[in-house]
């Protein structure tokens, strides 16, 4: 029974984090064309690029993490 509890709360943690990890990446790049459109205007770009390049590493983080968790489970 302990077993099918570990299992299923593996499985969870996996759909968690490939699932939130790939809406990271998705909005790390919105966010980044965004920067690229303010550079283009001449605005201030520096947050926004820097929002952008940490949602697009914590989205690849969370992948890794998702692929370690599948590896674990067999």
């Amino acid at each position: 029974m302990e077993k099918q509890k570990n299992t299923s709360r593996n499985r969870l943690r996996w759909w968690l984090c490939s699932i939130g990890g790939l809406l990271l990446i998705g909005a790390g790049l919105s966010v980044l064309g965004e920067a690229i459109i303010a550079k283009n205007r001449g605005e201030a770009l520096f947050l926004v690029g820097t929002l952008a390049l940490v949602l697009v590493n914590s989205g690849i983080c969370f992948v890794a993490g998702a692929v370690i968790l599948r590896l674990k489970k067999d």
